[in-house]
């Protein structure tokens, strides 16, 4: 069947414009070295049909059946991402189609650039149609809740062959660095020969924009810096996120904090996220309107937000900059004793921001959620950081994503829940100690629960609600009080 399957994986490639017919000679040749064939029919009959992520997972069958490669997760993700190379140009011509496109509308130029990394099978769409994705209404609004099984677990091989292939190597330096595109990948370390990516100056600096291979929302992006080098916040960092809300005004834009615990996964390379997608918190409303009497031109206000949250909205890029600047740098030296904040500890620092931005009715508008890392004897994972009574569902960091009201929730709760859903129901199960607690709450909350379906909806509210006192958790001002003696700060 490889030879089925090569021709329909073609086909689907020149029906979704990846290739030319001008290029089909060329591409099946590559395919053929890359799968060691030495001819191929004259005549194909019944090429396979259906998505390019289903056809290709044939081929790999096919490559494992004929002893091309073992049934090892980096093989088959090495092979996979090197068979879907073939049909993607290089990366000066994707660039150029790219911003020949821009002209017209940086909406078409990012349609063109994720409806090629969707279609070269650099981002997963088969395995994340996998997650269990659901909104829940809260009192702050509604929320979005993820299941996250998108990414393949990987097999007792696999962790075996990693730990037995201890390399020493740095290169590329991180998952991040620009060096990855077209990286063939290695034990331990993901394939990217079908990874491209776009140069985006910004302020004098080049940036290059990817999409990530496991979007958690819609054109899920990723805005990295050149070099490798650390995260950090500052003013530089608020007037990148807003020139970049100009090159692209249809796309958010949002960094994760740079401090250890309210930062995110990767600290040691400088990126954002970005995409078009409305978060909750965009829909957030406004709990009271401040001034702050050095920048007249700006409106800010606090939100109605789980998490501490101050809004800045103005036409004017560098006053918004200057404002930003303000509030982080008085945030940074900020404590107070009556909310448990203190900015350092033996000149270590605690406090710092994670900005988001976008353009909104013609004014920039900046959200600024401020940010302690600090931890106690009572809250060794952080005082400002999800509580031991909400780690039996979310225990993580709350980065930016969280943050902004999206709950990437892990894949354990996909069995687990099920085994509470039948506690509810009155069912024998096997629910982990660690939910047992919670599972007691809910039948004393709910009593009598009649069908499979009541019990469905009961656990996941009931999720939406854990994850609200998870953000509430990383809320650093607990009330309007705390909020007013930060404000009188900001107005010294």
């Amino acid at each position: 069947m490889i030879y089925q399957h090569i021709e329909g994986l073609i086909k689907k490639a020149l029906s979704m414009e990846l290739i030319k017919a001008s290029d089909v000679n060329y591409v099946r040749n590559q395919l053929m070295g890359l799968l060691s064939l030495k001819s191929f029919p004259e005549k194909i009959d019944n090429p396979s049909t259906g998505s390019i992520p289903h056809i290709l997972e044939n081929i790999i069958a096919d490559a494992i059946e004929i002893g091309l490669i073992e049934n090892i997760f980096d093989e088959k993700e090495i092979l996979s991402a090197n068979i879907m190379n073939c049909f993607i140009a290089r990366p000066s011509v994707i660039n150029e189609e790219f911003y020949d496109r821009y002209t017209q509308s940086p909406r078409l130029a990012t349609n063109y650039f994720y409806n090629l990394s969707k279609n070269s099978n650099y981002i997963h769409i088969n395995r994340i149609s996998k997650n269990i994705s659901y909104k829940t209404e809260t009192q702050y609004g509604e929320m979005d809740i993820t299941i996250n099984l998108s990414k393949p677990e990987k097999d007792p091989v696999q962790i075996k062959r990693e730990r037995e292939v201890k390399q020493k190597l740095s290169y590329p330096k991180c998952v991040l660095c620009k060096e990855n595109e077209g990286y063939l990948g290695r034990t331990g370390y993901p394939a990217r020969a079908n990874h491209r990516i776009i140069k985006v100056p910004i302020l004098g600096e080049n940036w290059y924009l990817q999409y990530s291979p496991y979007v958690y929302y819609n054109e899920h992006s990723i805005l990295f810096f050149e070099e490798h080098r650390n995260m950090k916040i500052d003013k530089t960092t608020f007037e990148r996120l807003l020139v970049f809300t100009d090159k692209f005004p249809h796309y958010f834009i949002g960094s994760n904090a740079d401090l250890p615990i309210v930062g995110g996964s990767i600290l040691n390379h400088d990126h954002y996220q970005s995409g078009k997608f409305e978060f909750a918190i965009t829909k957030a409303k406004t709990d009271f309107y401040f001034k702050l009497r050095a920048f007249p031109k700006i409106d800010c206000s606090v939100l109605e937000w789980p998490m501490s949250v101050l809004r800045l909205k103005g036409t004017k890029l560098s006053d918004l900059v200057n404002a930003a600047n303000h509030v982080l740098n008085t945030w940074k030296n900020y404590s107070d004793p009556l909310s448990d904040i203190s900015a350092f500890t033996d000149n270590v620092p605690h406090n710092t921001i994670t900005p988001i931005a976008r353009q909104k009715n013609g004014e920039y508008e900046l959200d600024l959620v401020l940010r302690n890392n600090r931890t106690s004897e009572e809250h060794p994972s952080g005082i400002f950081h999800p509580h031991a009574d909400v780690h039996h569902i979310k225990k993580e960091n709350i980065g930016l994503i969280e943050v902004m009201g999206l709950a990437i929730l892990p894949p354990r709760l996909k069995t687990e829940l099920l085994e509470v859903k039948k506690y509810l129901q009155g069912k024998g199960n096997n629910i982990p100690d660690y939910h047992q607690k919670w599972a007691e709450q809910l039948k004393d909350k709910y009593n009598t629960i009649h069908s499979e379906e009541e019990a469905k909806n009961i656990i996941q509210k009931e999720l939406g609600n854990k994850f609200i006192k998870a953000l509430e958790d990383a809320g650093v001002l607990k009330n309007r009080a705390a909020f007013n003696r930060f404000i009188n700060k900001l107005n010294e």
